[in-house]
C-alpha cells in the first residue's frame, strides 16, 4: 500500500512528526514501510485502495504514551485514528476515514486490570479482546460471563464504544459501560463518573457523576481515545435455556416479533433475541456456487429445496433465558403462552446447568470467529458490509421494510441475508451483504445496494445505528432534524475540545474544522 499524506501536511513535517512519536513509544513502534501498512487497510476492500490508506502507525504501551503522543500530534498538527484492536470488519476494519491519517494502534495496551467478582465487574485496557478476557475468566475460575459478539478478534472495549451487541443479559454492551478514562485531544487526562474523584471505590459501580455525565459523548466519537473501560459482566446463572425454533414462512416474522416485544419489554426475557432467515446458515457454512452459478440472486423458488436439506424454516428463532431453574420454566412458559397463539409448533430446548461444559457460542459467553466465514460466499477474495436500520416492533413496519428491502436485494443482484435483533423497545433490522472485493462490478453494486437501502430507510424516517468508514458523512446526513443541528452541535463540541483538528477527523461524519471541506 502505497504511503498518503494529509493534504495540509508537508512530507517534512510529517517525517518530523514520526520522530517525535519514535521518542515516546520507541521506534519499533512506528511503522511507515508499505508492508507495515497492510495489515491496516480495510480487509474487506469496498472502498478504493487509495481512500482509507493510513500514512503510518505509532503504538503507544500506557495511557501516558497516548497523552504524549496527543500532544506532540497538536504540535506537528498530525491527525490520529485511534483503533483498539482493527477487527471491526464490515465497517472499514482498522483503516482511517480520511487517508493520510496516522494509525494510534492501542492494541498493546491489553491489561485486564481488576476483576471484582462480588460486583460484577471488569476494567480493561482497549487492546483486550473478548478472547482474552474470556481466557482469563476460565483461567481464574471466575463465575462470570462476558457478553462475546459473533466475531470475538475484536477488542471489548472498542466494541462497546461502536455499540456493538452480544448475546446475554449484557448484550448491550455501551449500556453496561460504566466509567471511563479518556484522553483528550489536547492530551489532557479524564475520568468520568465517580472515576471524576480521586479514589473513589464506586468508579465501576454507578454510571454517573456530580453534575453533566459524559460517557456516551466518547462513544462513536472522535472527542477522546478511551484508555479504560468498565465493564459489568453477567454472574454465571444456575441454568440457562435456550429456546429454538424454525418459523417456516416469510412473513411469520411479523408475528414472532408483536409477541416477543412485550416479553423483551417486561423483562421475561432479558437478554437481546436474534432472529434471522435460512440464508444466515446457509452462507457461513457454504459458498454460492455450490447452489446457484448464475447470474443475479437466487431464484425464490430455490427456497424450499435449500431449506429442507439443512433443516430450517424461513426465519430461525433463537432466545435465552438464564437464571434460577424455576424462574426459567415460568419465563418459558410465558413465552410458549405468547406463540400457542400463533403456531402449535413446538420450541426445540436446551437446558445448561452450572457446572456442566458451556456450549459454545456467545449465548452462553464464549467467543467464537466463524461468522466471518459469510465473507466467502461470493468467492474466495470477499468482504461483507451491514445496513442496520432502527425500527419500532411493530407488525406492519417489520413487514413493510423486509419487502422494501428484499426487492432491493433481487434488484442489484444479491442473496438475502437477513436477520431481526429485538432490543428493550426496538428492533435492529440486519441486511448482511455478502461480494467478492475481486470483481469490480459486484463491488460497485454493493455500493448501489447500501445507498439505495439507506436511502430507503430515510424516505420511511428509519436511520442507520453504524456504518461503514465510506458512509459515514451519508448517514449523519440523514440525521436532518431542525436542519442538522445535531451536526452543528457536534461540530462545536469538536472545534472545542479539538481546536488542531487532530484526532479521528471524519469519524461518524463529524469533522473539525481544518478538514469540514473534506466532507462528502
Amino acid at each position: 500500500m502505497p504511503r498518503a499524506l494529509p493534504h495540509d501536511l508537508s512530507p517534512g513535517r510529517f517525517d518530523a512528526a514520526l520522530r517525535s512519536f519514535e521518542g515516546v513509544v520507541g521506534k519499533p513502534w512506528v511503522l511507515s514501510g508499505e508492508e507495515d501498512l497492510v495489515p491496516y487497510a480495510d480487509a474487506y476492500g469496498l472502498a478504493s485502495p487509495g481512500d482509507h490508506a493510513p500514512s503510518a502507525v505509532v503504538a503507544p504501551a500506557s495511557a501516558e504514551e497516548v497523552q504524549a503522543i496527543m500532544r506532540l500530534a497538536n504540535q506537528h498538527r498530525t491527525p490520529l485514528w485511534p483503533i483498539s484492536r482493527g477487527k471491526n470488519y464490515g465497517y472499514g476494519g482498522a483503516a482511517p476515514r480520511m487517508a493520510g491519517t496516522v494509525i494510534l494502534d492501542l492494541g498493546r495496551m491489553r491489561r485486564i486490570l481488576e476483576v471484582d467478582v462480588a460486583r460484577g465487574y471488569c476494567l480493561l485496557e482497549p487492546g483486550v479482546s473478548f478472547y482474552d478476557l474470556y481466557d482469563h475468566l476460565i483461567a481464574n475460575r471466575i463465575p462470570l460471563w462476558a457478553s462475546t459478539p459473533g466475531n470475538a478478534l475484536g477488542s471489548v472495549v472498542g466494541n462497546a464504544l461502536e455499540h456493538g451487541l452480544g448475546y446475554t443479559t449484557t448484550g448491550d454492551r455501551a449500556a453496561n459501560v460504566c466509567g471511563l478514562e479518556v484522553v483528550l485531544p489536547t492530551g489532557e487526562l479524564v475520568r468520568t463518573g465517580m472515576g471524576a474523584m480521586t479514589g473513589n471505590p464506586c468508579w465501576n459501580l454507578y454510571k454517573y457523576s456530580y453534575g453533566a455525565s459524559f460517557d456516551q459523548m466518547f462513544m462513536q466519537s472522535g472527542l477522546g481515545v478511551v484508555t479504560k473501560m468498565g465493564c459489568w459482566l453477567m454472574p454465571e446463572p444456575d441454568a440457562a435455556l435456550e429456546l429454538k425454533m424454525e418459523v417456516p414462512n416469510e412473513e411469520d416474522i411479523g408475528w414472532v416479533i408483536e409477541a416477543l416485544a412485550p416479553l423483551r419489554m417486561s423483562g421475561v426475557v432479558q437478554s437481546p433475541i436474534n432472529i434471522g432467515n435460512f440464508m444466515r446458515v446457509i452462507m457461513a457454512s457454504s459458498q454460492r456456487d455450490q447452489w446457484h452459478r448464475g447470474q443475479g440472486a437466487i431464484p425464490d423458488a430455490m427456497f424450499p429445496e435449500i431449506m429442507k436439506k439443512y433443516g430450517l424454516g424461513w426465519w430461525g428463532v433463537g432466545l435465552m433465558l438464564y437464571g434460577d431453574p424455576d424462574v426459567v420454566r415460568a419465563q418459558a412458559a410465558q413465552v410458549k403462552r405468547a406463540f400457542a397463539q400463533h403456531t402449535p409448533q413446538p420450541f426445540q430446548e436446551t437446558w445448561w446447568r452450572r457446572g456442566e461444559p458451556r456450549p459454545p457460542g456467545p449465548t452462553h459467553g464464549v467467543p467464537i470467529s466463524f461468522p466471518l466465514r459469510i465473507a466467502n460466499w461470493a468467492g474466495p477474495n470477499g468482504g461483507h458490509l451491514g445496513f442496520s436500520p432502527i425500527l419500532p416492533p411493530e407488525r406492519g413496519v417489520i413487514l413493510e421494510q423486509l419487502k422494501r428491502a428484499r426487492a432491493l436485494f433481487r434488484d442489484f443482484g444479491f442473496d438475502f441475508y437477513g436477520g431481526f435483533t429485538l432490543g428493550e423497545r426496538h428492533v435492529n433490522q440486519v441486511n448482511m451483504l455478502a461480494y467478492a472485493k475481486d470483481d469490480p462490478d459486484m463491488v460497485r453494486r454493493a455500493r448501489g445496494l447500501f445507498e439505495a437501502l439507506m436511502r430507503d430507510a430515510k424516505g420511511r424516517n428509519f436511520g442507520e445505528y453504524r456504518s461503514h468508514l465510506s458512509y459515514m458523512d451519508a448517514v449523519a446526513e440523514t440525521y436532518d432534524f431542525n436542519g442538522h443541528a445535531l451536526q452543528r452541535l457536534n461540530e462545536t463540541v469538536k472545534d472545542a475540545l479539538d481546536p488542531n483538528g487532530v484526532l479521528a477527523p471524519g469519524k461518524q461524519g463529524v469533522w473539525p474544522k481544518r478538514y469540514r471541506g473534506k466532507r462528502t
